[in-house]
């Protein structure tokens, strides 16, 4: 009776209607009720993604915008990014850490003329909103549910969008650009959370499901689920908030310092001044007890969130935090915890999997190399 609550108690996308027409396998997250896979199932909509283009349903994610006077000085207070050197149009990946620098979310930060779009985890963005207007009362923070959000995402994706706007081959990654879709106003930006080159569309609801059909005439498209979202995002070695970065974990120990700029760090022109900055500064400079890595493991039996990390005398070392049969590499793959001293690359380990030590070994992320557009698509319709 109460999961049957839980199911009745679940958000519904602009698109829920359309994933039921399609055959999807619907189940809860966060909150809603989303597709994990279709009728052909996540391994080949994993391999369709990586070869031409898929559909997801993203709608979930949570979209604020931040606009006051002071816009770009203000939220750089609660970020360790420099948003200052951020040109408009252009977007950058970040954190919100808090007092004790653990990661409250891992954000998307979109500059505009008169503000930022910031793209908030769907399992954080209430806590989020709150966070922004705590700490920036001066700014108007808002919460835009009346929007969808479609990633068209693999090689071939750009190839498709030109239809609509000619002028989207010309995006960089992580670049994006107001347009029209169909006489609908849209922003696109050259993202998306699959390791692949591809497109994230922000709509109005009501135009959503007209846009994703259009999308998914194209022979070229086809939809996928949360199942192979993950698989593709585990094998670009891209961090999930919950399993993988979390409060418990500074931006340091979960492998994304690169976030923290070099105007931010110790004996930078604006050094802090963001919350945890002092613990998060320390660590850069003298190391952590634990690290994230990526573990490549012998076998064919996947290892789950929570298998233990284990050294050659099987005392736990780590932990996974998210594993996967690799549908690319047809090996079994995880990312996850080690203390520092066993994370060299080509370190020996074992992953308890059910409850048995099987050999791994840690290895460099990216598992599988991205693909993403850093430069505009050439003449040849090729991205560089």
């Amino acid at each position: 009776m109460n999961r049957q609550n839980e199911t009745c108690n679940l958000k519904q996308t602009p698109l829920y209607n359309l994933h039921l027409e399609l055959g999807a396998k619907m189940a809860p997250f966060a909150g809603y009720s989303m597709p994990l896979w279709y009728p052909e199932k996540i391994i080949a909509e994993h391999h369709h993604t990586r070869t031409k283009a898929s559909l997801f349903d993203v709608s979930h994610m949570g979209q604020i915008s931040v606009c006051c006077d002071e816009f770009e000085t203000e939220l750089e207070r609660l970020a360790p990014t420099d948003l200052l050197a951020l040109k408009t149009g252009n977007m950058r990946y970040t954190c919100l850490p808090d007092q004790n620098g653990g990661i409250l979310d891992d954000i998307i930060v979109m500059k505009r003329e008169n503000g930022y779009a910031v793209i908030v985890n769907a399992t954080r963005k209430e806590m989020d909103l709150k966070h922004l207007q705590e700490h920036l009362p001066q700014c108007k923070i808002q919460l835009h549910d009346n929007m969808a959000l479609i990633a068209l995402q693999g090689p071939l994706a750009v190839s498709v969008l030109k239809d609509f706007l000619p002028e989207m081959e010309s995006l960089a990654f992580m670049t994006f650009r107001d347009g029209m879709l169909q006489d609908v106003p849209c922003v696109v930006s050259r993202s998306g959370y699959t390791g692949e080159d591809g497109f994230e569309i922000t709509v109005p609801a009501r135009y959503a499901d007209t846009l994703a059909r259009s999308l998914l005439a194209y022979e070229d498209v086809k939809p996928a689920g949360l199942g192979s979202r993950d698989s593709l995002r585990l094998e670009a070695g891209l961090r999930l908030y919950g399993q993988d970065l979390s409060i418990d974990t500074t931006p340091v120990e979960a492998g994304i310092h690169w976030t923290i700029s070099r105007t931010r760090r110790r004996n930078g022109t604006r050094e802090g001044g963001f919350p945890g900055h002092e613990k998060i500064l320390k660590q850069i400079e003298n190391s952590t007890e634990k690290r994230f890595v990526g573990l490549l493991i012998e076998g064919r039996s996947p290892a789950r969130a929570g298998s233990q990390i284990v050294d050659e005398s099987n005392s736990e070392i780590g932990q996974v935090t998210s594993g996967v049969f690799s549908p690319t590499l047809e090996k079994p793959i995880a990312m996850g915890y080690v203390r520092t001293e066993y994370s060299t690359i080509e370190q020996s380990v074992c992953v308890l999997i059910r409850n048995k030590p099987q050999p791994a070994k840690i290895v460099a992320l990216p598992f599988v190399p991205h693909r993403y557009a850093l430069k505009p698509t050439t003449e040849t319709g090729v991205a560089s």
